[in-house]
């Protein structure tokens, strides 16, 4: 059986990549529930320092407060292990933005018509980037 690329011991010194994603995803989902690091923090007893260790990886999160972390942010553990072997680091560096993860929670609160007429003028803002990207380029 073929070890996993990224359980292997990498000879480096730093937190593990699952570690790292792991705590990734705490981070968007507190962000998603508008949460401070703070407001976490008290609520799992820890300060918010020990959380920022959580979420940039450089300390692991334990089984039993992986499960209290999803019970208060409502999602299966599973949750936090989703994507783990994609290979996207551009697209999920843009995912994880606090600003993205700012809008798709502020958007979600908006009526149907005015998300609608968010995407379109999203829309048409790409396009004209677009063009005029093409433009300067030619």
């Amino acid at each position: 059986m073929a070890e996993h690329p990224k359980l292997k011991p990498s000879g480096k010194k730093g937190p593990n990549p699952v570690d790292v994603h792991v705590g990734r995803r705490v981070r968007i989902r507190r962000v998603l529930c508008g949460l401070s690091q703070t407001a976490l923090a008290d609520q799992l007893g820890l300060t918010f320092q020990q959380l920022q260790k959580y979420e940039s990886g450089a300390n692991r999160i334990s089984a039993s407060r992986l499960w209290q972390i999803a019970q208060i942010l409502d999602v299966p553990i599973s949750w936090f292990f989703m994507g783990i072997d994609d290979d996207t680091d551009k697209l999920e560096e843009f995912r994880t933005k606090r600003e993205t993860l700012e809008l798709v929670r502020n958007i979600g609160t908006c009526p149907p018509e005015v998300q609608k007429r968010f995407r379109a003028l999203l829309h048409s803002i790409s396009e004209h980037t677009q063009k005029t990207q093409s433009s300067t380029d030619s």
